[in-house]
């Protein structure tokens, strides 16, 4: 058992170096002990780093709603799988246990089936943070279709791209969401991303809002009735290891955003391992994660990672400040959650608000402490510490990515003494490496460069959808034998890593990876945008915020210039959601170039954050002159 749940610093170093010595036999054990399987795996691994190519697990059968679900109904049936928490405070919790979840994920998978998805169909999943989400992706795992959720706050535009980009077949979202004491039509922004999916054929419609809504007739279901009249019993699909389980949509740093896929065997045995050590979840706990299942992190660590463990999770459906930002401590209290996390984001806003808010409710359940996301600055760090935990519950600072499927650097807590800012140590199986711009691998501590992994793990991302060519340039190209994370990272004395943020044109804002060049493609529709550059620039709550240089066509353009700010960024909105809109926005007569054209983002960078000092040589640019100007007409507040 040990190798599954590591509890002290010494045993750590012990499984740690195991499992590196002969990673193969490692995950094996795992394996073994921990899931239930149909057929037996050929071969641990098989793996060529040229191709790229990946498979786990080779030749094993399994589904992973038996490991998530049917494994637990002997001994935990009763237990409450996903306890959820509405919006809304005067609306019931509801406790869905694990016999629940069973009837309504075969339910559920049996509407699907009736409507024509099969294995391997795409089935998009557009839901608010309801019930219904979990059921929705559990049951596609059920009939081995493949899901591809779209958070809900994704305009229609970009809910198409993933919509055509991975030809789903089925939609699944409700009539609108709450969020606060707001209402969205998410219906409506499903019309409008229709209009240009010709692969839609069916469209189920959860009631949520009780809002009226157009029903294109043929086309769009209320899904209740659909469920009403579904059998309770759903056989699962049988599938290969390797078989896609879902496909999610990342920002790359150009172009359309990428659908990373992720397979079925490996990616399970990872998420269970990850959750079950970072979190040291025990039996009666009560795990919450307060992120969205449209991102990585809910699909790990909201539905698959604790449902494979057998735990409670919560999933909320409101945001931390409303009614008021007591809102996530009132949770804590009420359904006394031992395992909290969140994205530093949300700790820096609630660290800006009267303390009170924290203090009026008993925080005593608490036990360990998550951050996800983005790197945490040093002062939210003692903030969560000091008035969340106490200075009683250790804080893991979660590193990891959509690609990597689940956590990679992280303290363990009780075992890892950690550091503020600082990921700490890799987990078992996880092999960092530090290079440089040449390609060569910095050995030592006190370095810092570029983050890579030098040997596969489980729930790596193997492909990108239809785009197997744009996964291998992106992660395989940059340093040969290695996955490219394109972060950068430094290494301290005693061989602790720290994040230091993205090293492409990748902007996290608010823990959400935003790629700079969808962004500029939507300013530059704008009729009077002649070009466009966006940078990050730090800011108190997000993290980092976008700083945007825009040269508009008429250099004497009359129009008000707030005006023309309002409608970029309601363009970026329509064209992304609003989470990409800008902080910031200076109009200029030129960007900094060299003579070959491109733009020198690094001085930009600098300009946006203040940092004047160390420019360093403009006088190879095409335009130096522009720096100056730059600097003088810099937005500052």
């Amino acid at each position: 058992m040990s190798n599954y749940h590591i509890k002290h610093l010494e045993e750590y170093f012990q499984v740690y170096r195991k499992s590196v010595r002969n990673p193969e036999s490692y995950w094996e054990e795992i394996a073994e002990e921990h899931f239930l399987w149909h057929k037996r795996w050929d071969e641990v691994l098989s793996y060529d780093f040229e191709k790229p190519e990946f498979k786990w697990f080779k030749g094993a059968k399994l589904n992973i709603t038996e490991n998530c679900i049917d494994r637990h109904l002997r001994t935990r049936g009763d237990k409450t799988a996903i306890l959820f928490e509405p919006n809304d405070t005067t609306e019931k919790a509801q406790h869905i246990s694990y016999n629940e979840l069973h009837e309504r994920v075969c339910k559920m998978a049996n509407v699907l089936k009736d409507k024509g998805v099969e294995k391997g169909d795409r089935v998009c999943i557009y839901l608010p943070m309801i019930p219904e989400l979990a059921v929705s992706v559990l049951a596609c795992a059920r009939i081995g279709a493949i899901h591809s959720v779209v958070f809900a706050g994704f305009s229609s535009k970009a809910l198409a791209t993933r919509i055509n980009d991975s030809s789903c077949k089925m939609l699944i979202t409700s009539d609108g969401s709450f969020r606060g004491n707001k209402k969205i039509d998410l219906k409506g922004i499903v019309d409008a991303a229709l209009e240009n999916c010709e692969s839609i054929e069916n469209v189920l419609v959860v009631k949520r809002i009780e809002t009226n809504i157009s029903m294109q007739n043929g086309r769009d279901i209320w899904l209740q009735p659909l469920l009403d009249n579904a059998s309770s019993s759903c056989e699962p699909e049988i599938m290969d290891a390797e078989d896609p389980l879902f496909i999610l949509y990342t920002s790359g740093s150009t172009g359309t955003p990428k659908g990373m896929v992720h397979t079925t065997a490996g990616y399970m045995v990872y998420a269970a391992f990850t959750f079950k050590n970072v979190f040291q979840y025990r039996e009666d706990d009560v795990y919450w994660c307060t992120a969205d299942i449209g991102w990585i992190t809910g699909h790990s660590y909201i539905v698959y990672g604790p449902l494979a463990n057998g735990a409670t999770t919560v999933m909320f459906e409101g945001v931390p400040s409303y009614p008021d930002y007591g809102r996530f401590w009132e949770i804590v209290e009420k359904h006394k959650v031992t395992q909290f996390y969140t994205a530093p984001t949300a700790i820096r806003a609630l660290a800006k608000e009267k303390t009170e808010y924290v203090e009026k409710y008993d925080l005593s359940s608490l036990k360990i402490l998550g951050t996800v996301g983005e790197p945490i600055n040093e002062e939210a760090w003692h903030w969560y510490d000091e008035n969340v935990g106490k200075k009683k519950c250790p804080i893991v600072d979660t590193w990891w990515q959509t690609e990597t499927g689940g956590i990679m650097i992280s303290p363990i807590p009780y075992s890892t003494p950690a550091i503020p800012t600082f990921a700490t140590l890799p987990l078992p199986g996880i092999q960092p490496a530090l290079m440089d711009e040449e390609g060569k691998e910095i050995k030592g501590n006190q370095v810092d460069g570029r983050l890579c992994i030098k040997f596969p793990w489980p729930s790596m991302a193997r492909t990108i959808w239809n785009n197997h060519q744009r996964y291998k340039e992106t992660y395989f190209s940059a340093y040969k034998g290695m996955y490219f994370t394109g972060d950068g990272a430094l290494r301290d004395s005693v061989g602790y890593y720290r994040i230091t943020g993205r090293v492409d044109d990748v902007v996290i804002v608010s823990g959400h990876n935003l790629g700079t060049a969808p962004i500029e493609d939507a300013i530059n529709e704008h009729p009077a945008v002649a070009e466009s550059a966006i940078v990050g620039y730090p800011h108190e709550i997000k993290g980092s915020a976008l700083y945007g240089y825009v040269i508009l066509k008429e250099t004497g353009e009359t129009r008000n210039q707030d005006n023309l700010r309002k409608e970029i960024n309601q363009l970026i909105s329509d064209r992304i959601g609003p989470i990409a809109k800008l902080d910031k926005i200076q109009f200029t007569s030129g960007l900094p170039k060299t003579r070959s054209g491109k733009i020198m983002r690094r001085i930009l960078r600098k300009i946006a954050s203040n940092d004047t000092s160390n420019i360093g040589d403009t006088s190879t640019l095409l335009n130096p002159e522009i720096v100056e100007e730059l600097m003088e007409n810099v937005i500052s507040s």
